[in-house]
């Protein structure tokens, strides 16, 4: 197998650039690091760590991916779509056990890309996203319910019905000054970024939105609370606020038996990471007109989530809302990607003594705003115009997501969806009697005839001619091996019963494999005709 080449979109970027091109991933870059401050911070708070985690990641992880990878205008670092994952691992294997998981996902992504697993990605079924998907944004809205109602409590359950169990044991504890911060936070948020464009003038509506919704919403939240003294928790309470020393090398722990815990939640990181970023570099072509290296993409996120755990970082992938930010406001290469990376490092460098003050109620109020639009929840009310197996495997995987775990949801909509098509694909494949006589038949062979189609000629088998058993098989457009044992099968029949087996119209595919697998040796005495009725004539002189 040829390994793919590794050259990184950047490099095809560049031919042709020139200033204005610069000016304009320069301003793209900085808008996107505005956006990318408050959600990096409340991704990395979501899933259980500090707040500069999330930042290094969109950092060091946004700056690699960019100037490595194979889209061209994509935004990468810490996602939603990771959150519920990331808790989960922390809140089972500890940080350590994250930092192991996001090393090894990266060696998996990596590996990926090696070998042109890329492609592959495009091939799940849209029911399976979509319910995967719902699945995480409900997932995040729940996990933001404690700060966002502004409950004390130190840990939370990392699956639903725990979660439940415990907001509704402590709703006599609801925090009413952070409920009033965090309630007005998500309504302000929800009419900057929905009613507002519908509203106002659209040149007005324009210039307002040049202000991202969750940096207002932040901004606002956090002067309110600093100029009145609000009693609400803050990053600086909880986590003592941030460094501006933001990057600082480290090394996990690293034992067989901690790898052997976290080789399962590992892969999963790199498969949803693998789905999230090509789903999100895919979108981002067409915006602008241009076409991903998945191969590439994957591995520049490999490597990047490879050095993550030693810079303090977390799992990073392709972030849609940054990306769909980066393209409307006018970015033409990965080099908007990058300043991206290098202006948020430079904000937190200034202001990092500020970001003590931010309330915690405002980042659960932009998560939650995020998971919402996460969700295609029209997808559930456009259900009935689809067929039950859509149906099912939608659901299955969005019940399984949120009341199990992700990797449950994410396997049974998979093998739900493989199953679904083998059977209606083994349905296509059909068999018609074209011809019949005491001694001889002529049976057309169409579609597929792969091992959950073989059937049809072991029905075949038991119906044999006297003389002479004619295949046309021009509608046949596949072969796999069980099909070709099959019909290995079909000839020692005729052979038993001294019965004579031809086949004609026999396409590239099919020919080559019974070339492969010695059945046209078999039938060295017997030529392959152009159609049946030519090798009736044949059989019959």
């Amino acid at each position: 197998m040829q390994l793919p080449v590794f050259r990184p979109k950047l490099l095809d970027a560049l031919r042709g650039y020139n200033r204005v091109c610069f000016v304009k991933d320069l301003g793209a870059g900085l808008t996107v690091s505005v956006v990318a401050l408050p959600i990096s911070m409340a991704f990395a708070i979501a899933c259980g760590l500090k707040p500069e985690t999330g930042l290094v990641t969109a950092i060091v992880a946004g700056f690699l991916i960019a100037a490595l990878g194979g889209s061209r205008v994509q935004i990468s670092g810490a996602a939603g779509g990771f959150v519920v994952m990331v808790y989960g691992i922390v809140h089972i294997h500890g940080v350590n056990g994250l930092m192991l998981a996001t090393l090894m996902s990266g060696m998996w992504l990596l590996l990926m890309g090696v070998l042109r697993l890329g492609v592959l990605i495009r091939f799940i079924p849209v029911a399976v996203i979509t319910g995967f998907t719902n699945g995480i944004a409900v997932l995040i809205g729940m996990l933001q319910l404690k700060d966002f109602l502004g409950l004390t409590l130190q840990t939370m359950p990392a699956d639903v019905l725990g979660i439940v169990s415990v907001i509704s044991t402590h709703l006599n504890q609801i925090d009413i000054p952070t409920l009033s911060l965090t309630t007005c936070s998500l309504l302000l948020l929800a009419f900057w970024q929905l009613l507002m464009p519908r509203w106002l003038p659209t040149q007005i509506a324009r210039r307002l939105l040049l202000m991202p919704g969750p940096m207002l919403v932040m901004l606002l939240a956090t002067a309110i609370v600093y100029t009145t003294d609000w009693p609400v928790a803050t990053i600086g309470s909880r986590f003592g606020g941030i460094s501006s020393g933001l990057l600082a090398l480290s090394w996990p722990d690293m034992s067989l038996v901690q790898l052997q815990a976290v080789l399962v939640p590992s892969f999963t990181l790199a498969l949803l990471g693998a789905i999230s970023s090509l789903l999100c570099a895919r979108a981002s072509d067409q915006m602008i007109g241009d076409h991903h290296n998945p191969n590439q993409e994957l591995m520049a996120q490999g490597l990047a989530n490879m050095l993550m755990p030693f810079v303090g970082g977390m799992p990073a992938t392709g972030a849609l809302a940054r990306t769909v930010t980066n393209v409307k406001n006018g970015a033409s290469s990965p080099v908007a990607g990058m300043v991206h990376a290098l202006g948020l490092l430079l904000m937190v460098w200034l202001a990092a003594p500020l970001v003590s003050h931010i309330p915690l109620g405002v980042l659960s109020a932009i998560l939650l705003f995020i998971a919402w639009n996460m969700g295609d929840w029209r997808a559930f009310a456009r259900l009935s115009q689809f067929r039950w197996p859509y149906r099912f495997i939608l659901l299955a995987v969005f019940f399984l997501t949120v009341f199990v775990d992700l990797t449950a949801g994410m396997g049974v909509g998979l093998a739900a969806a493989c199953l679904t098509f083998i059977y209606r694909i083994s349905n296509l494949t059909q068999r018609k009697l074209l011809h019949a006589t005491a001694h001889t038949q002529v049976w057309a062979l169409n579609g597929a005839l792969f091992f959950g189609a073989v059937d049809l000629l072991e029905q075949t088998a038991q119906d044999l001619p006297e003389e002479t058993l004619v295949l046309e098989l021009g509608g046949l457009i596949y072969i796999d091996s069980s099909g070709a044992d099959a019909l290995h099968g079909l000839l020692s029949a005729c052979e038993q019963r001294q019965v004579r087996l031809l086949l004609c119209g026999l396409n590239p595919q099919p020919l080559d494999i019974l070339e492969r697998t010695g059945l046209l040796a078999r039938l060295k005495d017997h030529p392959i005709e152009s159609d049946w009725q030519t090798a009736i004539r044949v059989a019959t002189e």
